[in-house]
């Protein structure tokens, strides 16, 4: 089923808009070169864009990660999407700084963002994720303070190089086409 929704997770404000837990702001912001608007029915930042041949809507929800569900299920409802049209990109701190993955469905492995668009889905679960790579503090109890605070100079080049590399494959993952998006973005890595 085509992508009809990218949702990019982080926090509101400017405190927060170079650290690591807005790496999916940033995706959605480089696909959207400023086109986004607020709106208050969905809780968020939105706006269109081509992909692929397809339209598709963004969104940037503006209630702080921990409430993502309530924006994201505002927008599924008003535009009645299917869950699989979703794709919901997020930072990984279980992933290295610069590597991405896309996958189908799965958990939330104690991302507090998709903890809570899950819950607001009813606990439907199989959207598209990718995954950016943020890198890890070295100890869950460090995991909060990391993820609020901004990347190194490499980190961070390395994150928008994963940016980079996973908008190339874009126009595949809209058209879903995801064994050859996952292939070429995971491939890219080596």
């Amino acid at each position: 089923m085509a992508v009809s929704l990218i949702v990019g997770l982080g926090n509101p404000g400017a405190e927060y808009e170079r650290t690591r837990h807005n790496a999916g702001f940033w995706f959605v912001d480089a696909l959207a070169a400023g086109g986004l608007r607020k709106e208050a029915r969905f809780h968020g930042l939105s706006g269109d864009v081509r992909i692929g041949g397809q339209t598709c809507r963004l969104l940037e929800p503006q209630t702080f990660m921990n409430r993502s569900g309530r924006a994201v299920a505002a927008m599924v409802d008003y535009y009645r999407l299917d869950i699989e049209q979703i794709l919901v990109v997020h930072d990984e701190i279980d992933l290295p700084a610069g590597a991405v993955r896309l996958k189908r469905g799965g958990g939330h492995g104690g991302h507090n963002g998709l903890r809570d668009i899950i819950a607001a889905l009813g606990g439907r679960k199989d959207f598209l994720r990718l995954r950016l790579g943020v890198g890890h503090p070295g100890h869950r109890d460090q995991v909060v303070d990391y993820v609020l605070h901004k990347p190194s100079k490499s980190e961070q080049a390395a994150i928008d190089q994963a940016i980079t590399d996973a908008l190339g494959v874009l126009p595949l993952v809209v058209n879903d086409d995801l064994e050859r998006a996952m292939h070429r973005l995971h491939s890219s890595e080596s």
